[in-house]
């Protein structure tokens, strides 16, 4: 997909940070019409504001939030041929583990899955089906008859989750799980999907762990021996847009590394 500067309008979820803000940065860059989504409004308005964008806050684990957030945006740039979701919520803990408090066994519950389920794979189905709908209702067929692509974001636990990531491992692939059905439903229409398994990346909330783990995080990546750059992140989202033969893939951006049990 060419990206046509001022007119190609891309929603990107989580975008008030990390890699969801790099894969704004990168859109903008190319020519797109940029709207963020997200919770943290300063950090977003101010994103949004420094790209030539929009804000709107949405909550990509409500309906209607995110109902509200599609109709904010379109009005403003029109439907969006561009989709990138790097929103989620989640919450970690082993299948059954010790209990701190009182040294007994205790399972992670079954809300707390759920509240994963929520945040991670059924607002992966939310975003790409509703953006998806307005895809085929509302825009014409470019080159090849593409009307839009989705690129959705697992994680490299998706493939080897470590203890502790059950809700997070199992949901993000998941997310992996949907993009085949997705872009075989969406082939006769033009609607791509597509998702990324990042690895070790240089986020806001990995950069605030001690640099003694920084320096052992970063050794353990087989090449380059670093934490990823959100700017990869980014760059990978716009040559899933550009390159209109990527469908249906998983794609791991990870440095070669593979997670170990601990």
């Amino acid at each position: 997909m060419q990206i046509e500067s001022g007119v190609t309008h891309a929603i990107v979820t989580g975008a008030a940070s990390g890699l969801g803000r790099a894969s704004a940065y990168a859109l903008a860059d190319a020519g797109a019409q940029v709207t963020v989504f997200d919770l943290n409004e300063e950090a977003g308005r101010a994103v949004a504001t420094d790209i030539g964008g929009q804000f709107c806050r949405v909550d990509v684990t409500s309906e209607d939030s995110v109902l509200d957030g599609f109709a904010e945006s379109r009005e403003a740039f029109g439907q969006e041929r561009i989709l990138v979701h790097c929103a989620m919520t989640t919450k970690g803990g082993k299948t059954v583990g010790r209990d701190r408090e009182t040294g007994g066994w205790k399972r992670m519950s079954t809300e707390d899955y759920a509240y994963s389920a929520m945040g991670i794979l059924v607002a992966s189905y939310r975003m790409a089906s509703l953006s998806a709908l307005g895809m085929i209702e509302n825009l014409e067929p470019l080159e090849d008859g593409e009307r839009g692509v989705i690129t959705l974001t697992a994680s490299v636990a998706a493939q080897d989750a470590q203890v502790g990531q059950v809700a997070y491992g199992s949901c993000k692939a998941g997310v992996n799980g949907l993009v085949l059905p997705i872009a075989r439903d969406l082939m006769d229409q033009g609607v791509r999907c597509n998702s990324i398994m990042p690895g070790i990346m240089s986020t806001p909330p990995m950069l605030g762990v001690p640099p003694k783990v920084l320096e052992n995080l970063s050794a353990s990546v087989p090449f380059p021996k670093r934490l990823g750059k959100p700017e990869e992140f980014g760059s990978l989202v716009l040559e899933f847009v550009r390159n209109t033969y990527f469908n249906g893939q998983n794609i791991r951006l990870d440095g070669a590394i593979r997670m170990p049990p601990r």
